[in-house]
Protein backbone atom coordinates (compact mmCIF):
# COMPACT_ATOMS: atom_id res chain seq x y z
CA UNK A 1 0.00 0.00 0.00
CA UNK A 2 1.45 3.49 -0.93
CA UNK A 3 1.99 5.69 1.77
CA UNK A 4 -0.58 8.53 2.50
CA UNK A 5 0.41 11.74 0.59
CA UNK A 6 0.24 14.78 2.81
CA UNK A 7 -1.13 17.93 0.95
CA UNK A 8 0.74 20.88 0.74
CA UNK A 9 -0.66 23.53 3.56
CA UNK A 10 -3.59 24.81 2.39
CA UNK A 11 -3.64 23.64 -1.16
CA UNK A 12 -7.12 21.63 -1.10
CA UNK A 13 -8.94 23.93 0.50
CA UNK A 14 -7.71 26.17 -2.78
CA UNK A 15 -8.62 23.73 -4.74
CA UNK A 16 -11.82 23.54 -3.26
CA UNK A 17 -12.56 27.29 -3.55
CA UNK A 18 -11.31 27.32 -7.22
CA UNK A 19 -13.81 24.08 -8.23
CA UNK A 20 -16.97 26.77 -6.87
CA UNK A 21 -15.85 29.72 -8.87
CA UNK A 22 -15.66 27.84 -11.67
CA UNK A 23 -18.67 26.01 -11.25
CA UNK A 24 -20.28 29.87 -10.46
CA UNK A 25 -18.30 31.06 -13.75
CA UNK A 26 -20.77 28.57 -15.77
CA UNK A 27 -23.79 29.27 -13.97
CA UNK A 28 -23.35 32.85 -14.65
CA UNK A 29 -22.56 32.62 -18.36
CA UNK A 30 -25.18 30.32 -19.31
CA UNK A 31 -27.69 32.32 -17.73
CA UNK A 32 -26.69 35.13 -19.29
CA UNK A 33 -27.29 33.64 -22.46
CA UNK A 34 -30.80 33.44 -22.17
CA UNK A 35 -33.99 35.05 -21.04
CA UNK A 36 -35.28 35.18 -17.77
CA UNK A 37 -37.50 32.76 -18.97
CA UNK A 38 -35.03 30.21 -19.84
CA UNK A 39 -35.52 30.54 -23.79
CA UNK A 40 -33.42 31.89 -26.18
CA UNK A 41 -33.47 35.87 -27.00
CA UNK A 42 -36.02 37.20 -28.85
CA UNK A 43 -34.70 38.85 -32.30
CA UNK A 44 -35.39 42.03 -32.93
CA UNK A 45 -37.11 41.88 -36.83
CA UNK A 46 -35.13 43.91 -39.56
CA UNK A 47 -37.51 46.09 -40.74
CA UNK A 48 -39.92 45.85 -43.85
CA UNK A 49 -38.81 47.35 -46.87
CA UNK A 50 -40.21 48.04 -50.43
CA UNK A 51 -38.04 48.00 -52.96
CA UNK A 52 -38.28 49.40 -56.14
CA UNK A 53 -37.06 49.03 -59.89
CA UNK A 54 -33.99 50.77 -60.16
CA UNK A 55 -32.57 50.23 -56.55
CA UNK A 56 -34.42 52.70 -54.69
CA UNK A 57 -35.77 51.33 -50.48
CA UNK A 58 -37.99 52.56 -48.44
CA UNK A 59 -37.86 51.10 -45.14
CA UNK A 60 -42.24 50.70 -44.39
CA UNK A 61 -44.25 49.80 -41.85
CA UNK A 62 -47.16 47.41 -42.44
CA UNK A 63 -50.87 47.85 -42.18
CA UNK A 64 -52.79 45.06 -42.78
CA UNK A 65 -55.36 44.97 -40.96
CA UNK A 66 -58.09 47.42 -40.89
CA UNK A 67 -57.51 49.55 -37.34
CA UNK A 68 -53.71 50.08 -38.61
CA UNK A 69 -55.11 50.62 -42.26
CA UNK A 70 -57.49 53.53 -40.84
CA UNK A 71 -55.07 55.43 -38.75
CA UNK A 72 -51.93 55.00 -41.30
CA UNK A 73 -49.87 58.17 -40.79
CA UNK A 74 -52.19 60.21 -38.81
CA UNK A 75 -50.87 62.26 -36.54
CA UNK A 76 -47.39 61.93 -37.25
CA UNK A 77 -45.34 65.39 -37.36
CA UNK A 78 -42.12 64.25 -39.17
CA UNK A 79 -41.49 61.21 -41.23
CA UNK A 80 -38.01 60.13 -42.12
CA UNK A 81 -36.24 60.97 -45.45
CA UNK A 82 -36.40 56.77 -46.77
CA UNK A 83 -38.84 55.68 -44.21
CA UNK A 84 -42.88 55.28 -45.16
CA UNK A 85 -46.04 53.13 -44.55
CA UNK A 86 -47.07 50.41 -46.47
CA UNK A 87 -50.80 49.22 -46.68
CA UNK A 88 -51.41 45.84 -47.97
CA UNK A 89 -54.54 43.93 -48.21
CA UNK A 90 -55.07 40.03 -48.88
CA UNK A 91 -56.70 40.64 -52.33
CA UNK A 92 -57.23 43.49 -54.78
CA UNK A 93 -59.28 46.59 -53.46
CA UNK A 94 -59.96 49.44 -54.95
CA UNK A 95 -60.08 51.46 -51.37
CA UNK A 96 -60.20 55.50 -51.76
CA UNK A 97 -56.99 56.78 -49.28
CA UNK A 98 -57.64 60.37 -48.00
CA UNK A 99 -55.74 62.73 -45.60
CA UNK A 100 -57.94 63.56 -42.64
CA UNK A 101 -55.86 64.52 -39.78
CA UNK A 102 -52.69 63.82 -41.55
CA UNK A 103 -50.09 66.33 -41.10
CA UNK A 104 -47.54 66.17 -43.78
CA UNK A 105 -48.10 65.84 -46.90
CA UNK A 106 -47.53 62.84 -48.79
CA UNK A 107 -46.85 60.62 -51.82
CA UNK A 108 -48.42 57.53 -52.40
CA UNK A 109 -47.83 54.52 -54.94
CA UNK A 110 -50.88 52.36 -55.60
CA UNK A 111 -49.21 48.57 -56.51
CA UNK A 112 -50.98 45.94 -58.45
CA UNK A 113 -50.89 42.19 -57.54
CA UNK A 114 -48.44 41.44 -59.65
CA UNK A 115 -46.11 44.23 -58.28
CA UNK A 116 -45.89 46.97 -60.58
CA UNK A 117 -46.76 50.24 -59.55
CA UNK A 118 -50.25 51.71 -61.43
CA UNK A 119 -50.95 54.88 -59.92
CA UNK A 120 -48.85 57.92 -58.00
CA UNK A 121 -50.24 60.35 -56.45
CA UNK A 122 -49.27 63.58 -54.42
CA UNK A 123 -51.41 63.90 -51.16
CA UNK A 124 -51.81 67.13 -48.70
CA UNK A 125 -53.13 67.80 -45.07
CA UNK A 126 -56.64 67.76 -44.34
CA UNK A 127 -57.98 68.87 -41.11
CA UNK A 128 -61.61 69.62 -42.09
CA UNK A 129 -64.73 67.70 -44.22
CA UNK A 130 -65.18 67.01 -46.68
CA UNK A 131 -61.15 66.20 -47.54
CA UNK A 132 -60.11 64.95 -50.95
CA UNK A 133 -59.48 61.42 -51.80
CA UNK A 134 -56.87 59.71 -53.86
CA UNK A 135 -57.62 56.58 -55.79
CA UNK A 136 -55.30 54.28 -57.51
CA UNK A 137 -56.12 53.59 -61.55
CA UNK A 138 -57.14 50.19 -61.20
CA UNK A 139 -56.98 47.15 -58.19
CA UNK A 140 -54.26 47.27 -56.12
CA UNK A 141 -53.26 45.29 -53.37
CA UNK A 142 -50.32 47.69 -52.13
CA UNK A 143 -50.59 51.61 -51.21
CA UNK A 144 -47.35 52.52 -50.01
CA UNK A 145 -46.91 56.60 -48.53
CA UNK A 146 -44.17 58.19 -48.77
CA UNK A 147 -43.15 62.03 -47.50
CA UNK A 148 -44.07 63.96 -50.31
CA UNK A 149 -42.39 64.00 -53.65
CA UNK A 150 -40.40 60.50 -52.22
CA UNK A 151 -41.38 58.70 -55.81
CA UNK A 152 -40.72 61.41 -58.31
CA UNK A 153 -37.00 62.08 -56.69
CA UNK A 154 -36.50 58.67 -57.18
CA UNK A 155 -38.14 58.23 -60.09
CA UNK A 156 -40.88 55.61 -59.67
CA UNK A 157 -43.26 56.03 -61.94
CA UNK A 158 -46.49 53.50 -63.20
CA UNK A 159 -44.89 50.35 -64.70
CA UNK A 160 -41.79 49.80 -62.52
CA UNK A 161 -42.11 46.90 -59.91
CA UNK A 162 -42.08 46.95 -56.09
CA UNK A 163 -41.20 44.07 -53.86
CA UNK A 164 -42.28 44.33 -50.01
CA UNK A 165 -40.18 42.28 -48.05
CA UNK A 166 -41.28 41.97 -44.48
CA UNK A 167 -39.04 42.22 -41.93
CA UNK A 168 -39.98 39.40 -39.10
CA UNK A 169 -38.44 36.98 -36.59
CA UNK A 170 -37.82 33.07 -38.23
Amino acid sequence: MPPAVQPRDGFDATMETMRKLAATLLVLAVGCSTTSSGGPEPCSPPPSTARFTGGAQLAVDIADDDATREHGLMGVTDLPQDQGMAFVWDSPTDAAFWMKDTLIPLSIAFVDEGGRVITVREMTPCQADPCQTYAASGPYTTAIEANAGWFEDHAIEPGDRMRLREGGCA
